[in-house]
């Protein structure tokens, strides 16, 4: 008999434990991915060469190993048409705290107006940078 009453505890408490565990792994909303803040509209004569008709602000930090990939693929991008800037979080912290930068490298396109028309936050394919500037520009991405 002492044997049964040992049995049905342990069930009972495997239940329990078994009960608590799911009721844990549930929170009732969906998971989200994290949102990072984009600007909508830069003050062009914050960033060099603000007569460009395009702007490629590529926010960095020293400290962060995706930056400078993220950088040297956007810098391609330079051209009479096209300005680019880098700016980084500890030498420019004024600009990064103006746009409320809280995610690098973060890369925003912005038109003669200082509108952003596109953004990129993470690493990002350089094809995928060269592909949006020529859509923005209106023009075939290069092939190669």
């Amino acid at each position: 008999m002492s044997r049964l009453v040992v049995a049905v505890v342990l069930v009972a408490a495997a239940i329990l434990v078994a009960w608590v565990l799911q009721r844990r792994g549930r929170s009732g909303e969906p998971v989200r991915a994290p949102t990072f803040h984009v600007p909508e509209r830069l003050d062009r004569t914050d960033f060099g060469r603000p007569d460009a008709s395009w702007l490629v602000v590529i926010f960095t930090s020293a400290t962060c190993d995706t930056c400078a990939a993220v950088s040297d693929k956007a810098r391609a991008l330079e051209s009479d048409a096209v300005a680019v800037q880098e700016v980084e979080a500890r030498t420019q912290r004024h600009l990064h705290d103006r746009y409320q930068i809280d995610a690098v490298p973060l890369v925003v396109m912005a038109d003669h107006a200082g509108l952003v028309r596109a953004s990129f936050v993470g690493p990002v394919p350089a094809a995928d940078l060269w592909s949006a500037m020529a859509g923005l520009r209106g023009q075939p991405p290069p092939r190669g």
